[in-house]
């Protein structure tokens, strides 16, 4: 049978709307789209660089707990309610992936929260041995 389990990031924003940060099923690990919060403090930075930074702390913290990394993502997407907040995240995004080379894409779209400036969501597949 096919392991299937959530991965929780005691975000208030999981528990309020029932969602998980990521599920892992099989060897499949989907991340939800994640944003810049520090989900111990509930803060956002006002930065988009920053934000981007706290999004991949986040992703990584589910990732790790999923047994993987993020030289095991093959798809990410960047969802932007501005496009040109894109190009400064670049270089952060670059740290995460630029070795990795999943495929990627951009969007330009509202998110839930004004003060959101990025959010990120990837797939990732855990290499068992």
């Amino acid at each position: 049978m096919t392991e299937r389990r959530s991965i929780l990031s005691g975000s208030t924003f999981e528990e309020q709307i029932g969602y998980a940060r990521a599920v892992v099923d099989g060897d499949w690990v989907h991340a939800s789209g994640t944003t810049g919060f520090d989900y111990t403090t509930m803060t956002i930075s006002d930065n988009v660089v920053e934000q981007a930074a706290q999004c991949l702390r986040n992703i990584e913290a589910a990732l790790t707990e999923a047994e993987c990394t993020f030289a095991d993502v093959v798809r990410v997407r960047y969802l932007l309610p501005d496009r040109t907040d894109f190009e400064p995240c670049r270089p952060v995004l670059r740290r995460a992936f630029g070795e990795v080379r999943p495929a990627a894409t951009m969007l330009m779209c509202g998110l839930a929260d004004p003060r959101m400036k990025i959010e990120i969501e990837v797939y990732a597949r855990r290499i068992t041995a």
